[in-house]
């Protein structure tokens, strides 16, 4: 039994789509079929029923795909242990690094799965979509995400701050309410930007934003610190690096918090994808 074979059918099996699954295996149609129909002959059993419109696990695949995710963990685990170099973990994330981050850094250094980190700075959509193909190992997200071929892992909490421009009525205060600020004067980043946050930050508004997003984060915060009416949310991570002097920040009262998560192919080893999970996880 080739270890080829195991991987052939995992991947087949969170696809539920031959043609999908050859495409994130970089091989032709045929190949996989070939390698899958052995596999059942070499095990005696079927473990795919096939239709011309779908594709289901059987129940001695439903056995057999945990089986070989365990498989394919230990045999990443015997490359490790025979002295291989750690294998390189592909992160997709904002540009900015956080001390959370750096923290899962170390976490994975002292892990018994050691790994060398490959930052990759992307927009959400194209960092989530780089996961599903398998040119991402990970990618950090704020707020939800419901994308087919993903495991989305909620992590930690983060709560959002009030940003204000420093002539902000406001901005001499030690924290504020969502209700103390004036609806109008709210701007957010286009949907497009980053759509989990966004939904997240919509959901915790007590009244819808009367005015239409538009723009980057730079380009709202640059109009936030030009008009002293004007505020904006981001997440408290965000804000360990120093804002503009026209800027400032304040925590929420009652506290307004956002999901981060982790997210992974469902083709990920579920021993993986737990020690990415353990690694970001407050």
């Amino acid at each position: 039994m080739e270890l080829r074979a195991l991987q052939y059918f995992v991947t087949v099996s969170e696809e539920l789509h031959f043609g999908r699954a050859a495409e994130r295996l970089h091989i032709v149609q045929p190949a996989v079929s070939q390698q899958i129909a052995r596999l059942e002959r070499e095990l005696g059993v079927q473990l795919l029923e096939r239709t011309s419109r779908s594709v289901r696990l059987t129940a001695a695949g439903e056995r057999v795909l945990a089986a070989a995710r365990e498989t394919l963990t230990a045999a990443a685990r015997v490359r490790v242990v025979a002295g291989e170099e750690a294998a390189p973990l592909r992160i997709g994330l904002a540009s900015c690094v956080t001390p959370r981050f750096d923290r899962a850094m170390a976490r994975l250094r002292n892990s018994d799965r050691p790994a060398a980190p490959h930052l990759v700075d992307l927009p959400v959509t194209a960092r989530l979509a780089a996961v599903r193909d398998g040119d991402l190992d990970l990618a950090l997200v704020r707020g939800p995400v419901a994308e087919p071929g993903l495991r989305v892992m909620p992590s930690w909490s983060e709560p959002l701050h009030a940003v204000l421009s420093t002539d902000h009525w406001a901005a001499g205060r030690t924290f504020l309410s969502l209700l103390d600020l004036d609806p109008p004067g709210l701007r957010l980043p286009s949907r497009d930007t980053d759509p989990p946050l966004h939904d997240a930050m919509l959901a915790v508004l007590p009244v819808a934003p009367p005015r239409p997003p538009a723009g980057d984060l730079v380009n709202v915060l640059f109009q936030v610190g030009q008009d002293p009416e004007s505020w904006t949310l981001m997440p408290a991570e965000q804000l360990a690096a120093p804002l503009s002097g026209r800027l400032t920040h304040m925590p929420l009262d009652p506290p307004i918090t956002v999901v981060g998560h982790v997210v992974t192919s469902r083709s990920t080893p579920q021993t993986c994808a737990a020690s990415y999970l353990a690694a970001f996880s407050d």
